[in-house]
């Protein structure tokens, strides 16, 4: 399998917006509540780890621990 068609496996996108994704104490925030590892923390703020995204749980702590409205998860599914 190529990583694109890996990628097109993946069943969640997440979108993030400015200025929460150049948030670096968001970023730890999301990289320690994160069971999974889809986020990763920088001075430069949050990184979403691409090939992280098939592992996600749907637990929704990331969306909790953002600001209202800063982070969508996309499901690429129906039902």
């Amino acid at each position: 399998m190529s990583p694109a068609e890996a990628m097109d496996a993946v069943f969640i996108d997440i979108e993030l917006d400015e200025p929460a994704k150049s948030d670096p104490e968001l970023a730890k925030k999301l990289e320690e509540v994160c069971t999974v590892g889809i986020f990763k923390a920088s001075a430069a703020g949050t990184e979403i780890v691409q090939g992280q995204l098939d592992e996600c749980v749907l637990c929704y702590l990331c969306v909790d621990a953002c600001p209202t409205g800063a982070m969508r998860i996309i499901k690429k599914y129906e039902n």
